[in-house]
């Protein structure tokens, strides 16, 4: 791979990291790492949510710009005779996916390689061929011979287990590869964000946030906004890219390329139409690209952020990738970065007079 540029560095550094609910532990270091140096205050919620803090010219409105440390990934459930490991499902998985697909157990002693197993075609009827596996079938080979073998590999249950797929950049160098943009990628914004209002003045505090536990029902944005107590909040993640074949128009509407996805509906929250409206004449003022969409299922961390204390108006702002909660996704720098773009211009003009008038009008 070529020499990457600081934003590259972070971002493989940010993806690369292993971090599935209730064990976010690498992914925050890396957060951290990248982020410290430009907040005023670092501190984390009891959950493990970090909260960078950097304060503007003043004490202004709270804003909080959340993105979730964990990935999907897999938790060990026990060990047979043979030394092969069960496991279940932490986050939304497609047992189609799953198959043959490598991970890393994370275990006291260090990471052990596995790979979910599979039966070769050669034994299947074509019966069998056409249906799917079930998840609660499946098992990760790690290489063992016996129980007792796998355990002295410190292999025990409660461990956690994650996809494999190093940070690649593709030969269009726009398009990105990666396990976990689902939500790195935030993590990613917050940190770039907070990097371009360094020596900038805005009217507010901002709150640069990377949150647990989000996969398995928006947890640690519960406990961080309730620490923050914020004024406006923005949850920053993954959407749909529905621009690959076989995905029509009534499926989605994200293109990648296309510039950031606001989020008018999905299942966890209604999109505050003052913020919304906001956020995007900002947009059109500065010429910074974006998309609308809402999705049926799913939701983000303003899910949670926006029913904090007596309510918080939210927007949910996303990028949209392909093929996420698998091993490997993808997706396109200029979103990234024109949701960056879109999100300093906005922390820029959010003084209280701003806000007010956002929540009252």
């Amino acid at each position: 791979m070529a020499e990457l540029d600081h934003t590259l560095q972070m971002l493989k550094e940010l993806t690369d990291a292993n971090g599935i609910p209730g064990n976010e532990r690498e992914a925050r270091d890396v957060m951290r790492k990248f982020i410290e140096p430009l907040a005023d205050e670092i501190t984390t919620d009891n959950l493990g949510s970090l909260i960078a803090k950097k304060q503007g010219s003043q004490e202004g409105p709270k804003i909080m710009i959340a993105g979730h440390l964990d990935e999907i990934g897999f938790m060990v459930t026990s060990i047979d005779d043979k030394g092969f490991v069960k496991f279940q499902t932490v986050g939304g998985w497609w047992e189609q996916v799953m198959l043959a697909q490598r991970v890393t157990i994370m275990t006291r002693k260090g990471n052990v390689p596995g790979v979910i197993g599979s039966k070769p075609p050669h034994i299947l009827s074509p019966e069998a061929r056409k249906k799917p596996v079930d998840k609660k079938d499946m098992f990760i080979d790690i290489g063992a011979t016996s129980k007792e073998e796998a355990m002295e590999f410190g292999v025990r249950p409660g461990d956690s287990i994650v996809p494999v797929c190093e940070f690649t950049v593709m030969k269009n160098e726009k398009m990105l590869m990666a396990k976990a943009w689902d939500n790195r990628i935030g993590c990613a914004i917050a940190i770039e964000v907070l990097r371009q209002l360094k020596d900038v003045d805005h009217p507010n505090t901002v709150y640069g946030v990377g949150t647990v536990q989000e996969e398995v029902g928006l947890r640690g944005a519960r406990t961080a906004a309730h620490l923050i107590k914020p004024d406006i909040g923005f949850g920053v993640d993954v959407g749909i890219a529905a621009d690959t074949p076989g995905v029509s128009e009534k499926e989605g509407l994200g293109k990648m390329g296309k510039g950031p996805q606001i989020i008018m509906y999905d299942a966890s929250m209604v999109a505050h139409k003052g913020l919304r409206d906001f956020v995007t004449d900002t947009a059109d003022e500065h010429n910074i690209p974006y998309q609308f969409d809402a999705m049926a299922g799913g939701g983000t961390d303003s899910g949670a952020i926006h029913l904090t204390a007596n309510g918080v108006p939210a927007l949910s702002i996303t990028i949209a990738t392909r093929y996420i909660h698998t091993h490997a996704a993808i997706l396109h720098r200029d979103d990234f970065e024109n949701a960056v773009k879109l999100i300093v211009e906005v922390i820029k003009k959010l003084d209280q007079d701003t806000v007010n008038k956002i929540i009252f009008e």
